[in-house]
């Protein structure tokens, strides 16, 4: 027979409020007092009926995060670290896919949120950089945290990294090796970071005197086939860069597999670098070098934003998380 809270309050010696205010993780509860419920709930299997448990607070504890088009190993990175929070807090996540070729996003959105119940909503790219999805969230007094917005909200928190900073940084790194001639493949324009990261590209190749080769672009929307193609349209030509620069790992997997099927080695011939440093980035051969985007963290981070918002004085807060230069094998010295 399933544990209820009275058979928890009973067995720990304590009252169901008490019980209760140790599972919502309220204040105010003596560290040995919630050690001890929380090891009868574990030992009865005791879980809070959502249901119940938001009438009498008046929510739901679901967290919605909503996406559009998003490489899947950035998506479940991100969802992962959501999960992790909203677990901790005794809330669930809701994940929420939209077709972004419609014409009519954002009614789709509002419609979506007519049957979701939710305390808050993660928005990730494109939506964390939509004016109109911000009316409508507000309209409806929903709070959300967006994730790498290219811009501040009033009165919203958000959590974001340099992508210029990372992408110059990387650039550099590849300018150190000798390369010059460096092809860049975009990621999708309606993606703010897209543009953030072609930016950082082009400023590092600026500080050193060098002038970008057009020819040598090639737009992709972040997944692997798009960086098949970019790859082939870069690579196909009688003259090719020594090094690519793709917008993220998915697009920079797709280069390293064009590269293999014309002959080039890489690193000897090619140096290939990516962005995000998802497990893609370990499981290609040769391991991709590329910046650690901290999306696990940026995930747990905009969940705990929605399920303990920060204090008033602190609502216009962006927190911008540390990236990290990863060099692995798919880089090498000019030849």
């Amino acid at each position: 027979m399933k544990a209820t809270i009275t058979d928890v309050a009973k067995q720990a010696g304590v009252s169901m409020k008490t019980v209760s205010r140790v599972l919502n993780n309220e204040p105010n509860v003596a560290l040995k007092t919630r050690e001890r419920v929380l090891a009868v709930a574990k030992d009865l299997r005791y879980s809070p009926n959502l249901a119940a448990r938001g009438l009498a607070s008046s929510k739901s504890y679901l967290i919605a995060l909503m996406f559009g088009s998003s490489s899947p190993n950035y998506l479940t990175n991100l969802q992962a670290g959501a999960i992790e929070a909203c677990r901790e807090n005794g809330y669930h996540l809701v994940v929420e896919a939209f077709d972004m070729s419609s014409e009519h996003i954002s009614d789709d959105f509002e419609r979506r949120l007519e049957r979701l119940p939710v305390d808050g909503i993660i928005l990730t790219a494109p939506f964390s950089d939509s004016p109109e999805i911000f009316k409508i969230l507000k309209r409806l007094g929903i709070d959300f945290v967006p994730v790498a917005p290219s811009y501040e909200i009033e009165g919203v928190s958000c959590v974001k990294m340099d992508n210029v900073q990372a992408a110059r940084e990387i650039t550099e790194y590849l300018i150190g090796l000798g390369h010059r001639d460096i092809g860049f493949i975009k990621g999708p324009p309606r993606h703010s970071s897209s543009s953030q990261r072609f930016t950082g590209y082009k400023e590092a190749l600026a500080a050193h005197g060098i002038t970008p080769n057009s020819k040598w672009f090639a737009d992709g929307d972040f997944s692997f086939k798009s960086g098949v193609d970019a790859a082939m349209q870069v690579l196909g030509q009688d003259k090719h860069p020594s090094a690519i620069f793709a917008s993220n790992d998915d697009m920079a997997a797709g280069v390293v597999s064009v590269a293999g099927r014309k002959g080039l080695s890489v690193p000897d011939q090619l140096s290939v670098v990516g962005f995000d440093d998802t497990p893609l980035a370990k499981i290609l051969w040769p391991q991709l070098t590329t910046i650690k985007q901290p999306i696990y963290d940026m995930g747990y981070s905009a969940a705990e934003l929605l399920i303990r918002p920060p204090e008033d004085e602190e609502r216009l807060k962006s927190y911008c998380m540390e990236h990290d230069l990863i060099i692995r094998d798919s880089t090498a010295p000019k030849r």
